[in-house]
């Protein structure tokens, strides 16, 4: 008789998380409801699972441990009963909040949201430069913190969320140490901003189309098929961190279209400074082609939040085509409230992009288009309004460009 041989799994068991988040008078319980949403995201694309949310309201985050003493005992009871690997805080906790937290919580991880969003960047991150970046916002985020965190970051050596980066060496406490550390790599990159500096200004020649937008709203789908190039895309959080560009042709007139990181709501300031070199790409564009994922029920928020950040890094200024993504997905919303959801008519592709147009989302911008990238839906249009601001660029620094041999074609060419 022969013996059946076991079978052993070789997938590498998820870690678990609860999340934490406080309600305030700034923030309403529904608006906090889909932060922890998009936390329980972030974490996902760290394959973190989440097995529980704790939520408080409170007329601001308690000095000392963020949520008030019931409900720290609470979750204390939840992650004491229970197999819980990290408890992660949807604001920025103070170096203080996180030594205290940790000394209630022991061997039990704390993770604020900002330490999350670093290590998806440094899991990310594929480039030297967006490595030499990510390490260097990583140590100004942790030099505050160093008491705690440096032992434990060893203690892991390297293992699970929060740990990439520096946690994956024998990390000292001195804080000369540290600083002469962001010292060095603040001087890396100025050497690398330099020649990304250099290498833009060898594309002066070229117009310049940035595609900026909120984060997982189809940016590099977007730019696959304007570009016909073979672009990473993938539905989860910051899944390019690395800045692309690709040269297209559009009727015999070349452009230079590039795809950026993408942008969220309480990115840490250190990721903005340490990502300058890539958010110039931004700056020094001729065109922005903000991306919007309409199906997204805060999508208005996402619009605002983007052009927040365009406005802090002096971007804000340049001609702007204002892209809505994803009608595909889209549910238009109906009156009629005897109406179930399910119940709701489903309109025709053409009839509900001619609804979208004489809607007063159509009015958010001078130039607005209706698209779905991952369906190929009204690309043409989109097609139309870029090459009218690329033409009229390109023709303000060639204005003899008729006299070199241009001749107009029908198609968009790779």
């Amino acid at each position: 008789m022969i013996e059946k041989k076991k079978l052993y799994s070789t997938a590498v068991e998820k870690e678990t998380a609860v999340l934490v988040a406080v309600s305030t008078q700034k923030q309403t319980a529904a608006k906090t409801q889909e932060y922890l949403d998009e936390l329980s995201f972030l974490a996902s694309t760290l394959e973190v699972k989440t097995v529980k949310t704790f939520t408080q309201n409170l007329e601001r985050a308690d000095i000392k441990t963020y949520t008030g003493k019931g409900k720290l005992e609470e979750i204390l009871i939840f992650v004491t009963a229970n197999p819980v690997d990290m408890i992660i805080y949807d604001d920025d906790l103070t170096p203080s909040q996180v030594r205290n937290l940790e000394a209630v919580f022991k061997d039990i991880k704390v993770i604020d949201r900002s330490l999350l969003i670093l290590d998806i960047f440094a899991m990310r991150a594929q480039t030297a430069q967006s490595k030499l970046q990510v390490e260097l916002a990583q140590y100004q985020y942790m030099y505050p913190r160093l008491t705690r965190l440096w032992t434990h970051l060893s203690r892991q050596s390297g293992a699970g969320v929060g740990m990439r980066g520096p946690g994956e060496t024998e990390l000292e406490t001195d804080r000369r140490i540290v600083k002469d550390r962001i010292a060095f790599l603040k001087e890396k990159l100025e050497k690398v901003d330099r020649q990304s500096t250099t290498r833009r200004k060898e594309r002066d020649r070229l117009v310049r189309v940035a595609i900026v937008g909120y984060t997982n709203v189809g940016k590099s789908t977007l730019m696959r098929s304007l570009s016909k190039a073979d672009v990473f895309a993938e539905n989860k959080l910051f899944a390019t961190v690395d800045s692309t560009v690709r040269k297209v042709n559009m009727e015999n007139i070349p452009f230079l279209l590039t795809d950026t990181v993408g942008f969220i709501r309480k990115l840490p300031t250190t990721l903005i400074e340490s990502f300058k070199s890539t958010l110039d790409e931004v700056r020094e564009a001729d065109i922005l082609m903000h991306v919007v994922d309409i199906s997204h029920a805060s999508f208005e928020e996402h619009l605002d939040v983007v052009n927040k950040t365009l406005v802090e890094i002096g971007a804000a200024d340049k001609p702007t085509i204002l892209v809505f993504n994803k009608i595909d997905l889209y549910k238009p919303s109906f009156n009629d409230e005897e109406l179930e959801e399910e119940e709701v008519p489903a309109l025709a592709p053409e009839d509900l992009l001619e609804q979208l147009k004489r809607s007063y989302i159509a009015d958010k911008g001078d130039n607005v288009v209706f698209v779905s990238a991952e369906k190929k839906e009204n690309i043409e249009e989109l097609r139309n309004a870029i090459f009218r601001l690329v033409k009229a660029k390109h023709f303000a620094i060639y204005p003899n460009w008729l006299d070199l041999g241009y001749t107009p074609v029908e198609n968009v060419e790779e």
